[in-house]
């Protein structure tokens, strides 16, 4: 991966073309089958099952988020915007004030900063989403901040 940082002196060293970044890793097979450590701790600690995809991207990361039927996940917000899928199920999401009802094939947006809980509102099906989120763009920048209560 290339650490080169740059600053505002560095502005008239913009390459003239294109070089080809190819990093090794361009698939990451079985995604919710993996058993990263990393996937199984995020998950204790946001209370619902996470798997995170783990590929090079240096500006936008992906998350395969289950809920069981009745589960939520907690109280949260980042400084990351999120797009949402809802692959399998349906509930709802308390987006700062307002209650999104949400199924399967529906898209949903987190705005920045907003509090927010999505909610498995079936007593029998389980809720499969996929999440897309600018944090690593503010990662790299130093500017990603989450809270949960």
């Amino acid at each position: 991966m290339n650490k080169t940082f740059f600053s505002s002196g560095d502005f008239g060293k913009v390459p003239e073309k294109l070089i080809e970044d190819k990093p090794a890793k361009l698939i990451h097979e079985d995604v919710l089958n993996s058993e990263v450590s990393q996937d199984l701790n995020f998950s204790n600690e946001r209370r619902h099952k996470v798997a995170m995809v783990n590929l090079p991207s240096k500006v936008l990361s992906m998350t395969l988020g289950g809920l069981q039927p009745g589960q939520s996940t907690r109280k949260h917000r980042h400084s990351y915007e999120t797009i949402i899928y809802i692959v399998n199920g349906e509930g709802y999401s308390l987006i700062g004030e307002q209650h999104v009802a949400w199924k399967a094939g529906d898209a949903i947006y987190v705005p920045v900063w907003a509090w927010h809980q999505h909610v498995n509102s079936s007593a029998i099906n389980e809720v499969l989403y996929v999440a897309c989120e600018n944090a690593p763009m503010l990662q790299n920048l130093g500017l990603a901040v989450r809270e949960e209560l």
